[in-house]
């Protein structure tokens, strides 16, 4: 599932990258949406297969601070490009004869930029706040990465509770945040799309979004089990679970989901595959028939018309 999630999104790097056709805004802010999943999930599994398959299961303090601070810039950035992903729609079906100048090119590697800072302030600001808290007792992590609850539970001190609530309260909002922005774009997308007066231009239209609400609604829909679940008896092992799903299961789903629901990005893989089979084929192949049989000659480059007279 790793090695697939580095390759899909890749693959959907270069075909936005090599198709002249995709250089828009979407792709554009989907493009960065796939490095930020590559990197999302390079700062974690990795360790994790490392740790499954060895017998030695430790990290140093200064390795897990930064596996803690890469995984929320990573996250949080992927949230946010999310969120202006659902921008981007609303613009285009809301306010189409505006779009080139609201989306122009300068605007939309503004809005990428503001993302990824945005990500890693909040990224920086969580693992400081978690790092300078005093930990004591068992130094144990009951999870398969340096996970912020996990961590939580290991530190001692007054100031823990307040810093437990603060460090959930800046994870939800940020997370709510988003997603109203998202749900506020949808509301006014599927207004316009129910103006329309054809069924089929309602369709075509909503099929342009339906891969970016498909992402939103598995990327929220995970997030939001792990922090806002109601803390139970057993509530560790199935956050380990959770989390576990979030970390692997989201970045593998988001590239098959991109690939499949949307036409004009699936249309172009299945071009440039069908381009590359063609490429491969040999140059010179000529055919010889006898009545019902046919003979396929391979022949050296330049001497297929001297055999065919």
């Amino acid at each position: 599932m790793y090695l697939f999630t580095l390759l899909g999104n890749l693959l959907i790097m270069a075909t936005i990258w090599s198709e002249r056709s995709l250089h828009t805004p979407m792709y554009l802010f989907l493009c960065a949406l796939s490095i930020s999943e590559i990197l999302f999930t390079v700062a974690v599994t990795p360790r994790m297969l490392v740790d499954m398959l060895s017998t030695h299961h430790s990290i140093t303090f200064v390795a897990c601070a930064s596996q803690m601070f890469f995984s929320f810039t990573f996250g949080f950035t992927h949230s946010f490009l999310l969120m202006i992903m659902g921008y981007d729609r609303y613009v285009a079906i809301c306010h189409p004869l505006c779009y080139n100048v609201l989306m122009s090119p300068r605007d939309c590697a503004h809005l990428v930029s503001w993302c990824w800072a945005g990500g890693s302030v909040m990224g920086m600001m969580v693992t400081v706040i978690v790092f300078h808290l005093t930990f004591c007792g068992s130094n144990m992590i009951h999870h398969f990465f340096c996970h912020v609850l996990s961590l939580l539970k290991l530190s001692c001190g007054k100031e823990t509770s307040s810093v437990t609530l603060g460090v959930i309260l800046v994870c939800v909002t940020a997370l709510l945040g988003c997603l109203f922005i998202i749900f506020l774009s949808y509301v006014f997308i599927v207004s316009a799309i129910l103006r329309i007066p054809s069924a089929e231009g309602r369709h075509k239209t909503f099929s342009t979004c339906v891969s970016h609400l498909t992402v939103v609604v598995v990327h929220y829909g995970f997030a939001s089990i792990i922090y806002l679940k109601p803390k139970g008896p057993h509530s560790m092992d199935s956050n380990t679970l959770m989390a576990t799903t979030y970390t692997v299961f989201t970045p593998f789903l988001s590239p098959i989901i991109f690939s499949l629901r949307n036409k004009e990005l699936k249309n172009t893989i299945k071009k440039a595959s069908s381009e590359n089979s063609v490429s491969s084929a040999p140059d010179n192949l000529w055919v010889r028939n006898y009545g019902r049989k046919a003979e396929i000659f391979m022949s050296p480059k330049g001497c297929c018309k001297d055999s065919a007279e």
